[in-house]
């Protein structure tokens, strides 16, 4: 089988570390079938899309909305990088997967408008399969309904043209899309889990997500309610493009 890629952008040894970890657990890969790449340490290297089944891009501390002259050199370079190779991923309809940050990556390049209209404060929201979320393949065995954990400063405020919604939640009108057949991107977490988010969110108690005096309110938000099935797609994109 020709390798899956992570590419990442957090910053912490920690959190990146723990990512990876959630990826290749929830996915069912093993370390040599998932290659990551931390694009916060260096330039993206060169990606072959024949050398590999599909791509992951896990969560990061960037803000697509951001204006151009608050963003870091390693930012706008980040996004340069993904901006060239979403170019040839959506020309190939190559399989794409975007878990958070596939909202500030996927939907900058198809032209949606992203800002923080719709951020969502760190929990787990009831999301909402579309018609369409229901019948597609990589949504397979996800009930109708489901919970799932999010946090987020931004979001997309409208779809583009080119693509189709999927999922949203009261609110945030767009959780999860997909462009042409193959490429899709989550504003939830499917790969994680309340040991994940717990993480996180001691990890980045001062990124302002939330007060740090208030810490315990995302703490016991993220375990209201029991996150069963959001991590389900990330064995099925295997299932599904594994070549």
């Amino acid at each position: 089988m020709k390798p899956f890629i992570l590419l990442a952008t957090r910053a912490e040894d920690g959190p990146a570390d723990e990512e990876y970890e959630l990826f290749l657990r929830y996915s069912g890969l093993a370390e040599s079938e998932l290659r990551r790449v931390r694009l916060e340490a260096g330039p993206m290297p060169e990606i072959d899309l024949d050398d590999l089944s599909g791509i992951f891009v896990g969560g990061g501390p960037f803000n697509a909305s951001d204006p151009i002259e608050q963003k870091s050199v390693v930012q706008r370079r980040v996004e340069a990088e993904f901006d060239a190779l979403l170019d040839e991923v959506v020309a190939r309809d190559f399989p794409f997967l975007g878990a958070c940050y596939g909202v500030g990556t996927v939907g900058a390049h198809q032209g949606a408008v992203i800002d923080r209209t719709y951020g969502e404060p760190v929990g787990v929201v009831e999301v909402s399969l579309t018609d369409a979320g229901i019948v597609d393949p990589l949504l397979a065995g996800i009930p109708p309904r489901f919970d799932a954990f999010v946090g987020h400063k931004e979001a997309m405020r409208s779809l583009p043209a080119s693509a189709t919604l999927l999922a949203s939640s009261a609110s945030c009108p767009v959780q999860m899309f997909r462009v042409r057949e193959n490429i899709y991107a989550t504003q939830f977490h499917p790969e994680l889990d309340v040991n994940g988010i717990t993480s996180r969110i001691h990890a980045y108690t001062d990124y302002g997500y939330f007060a740090p005096t208030e810490v315990h309110i995302p703490l016991a938000a993220v375990r209201e309610r029991e996150v069963l099935h959001p991590s389900r797609m990330l064995r099925t994109f295997v299932e599904r493009y594994a070549r």
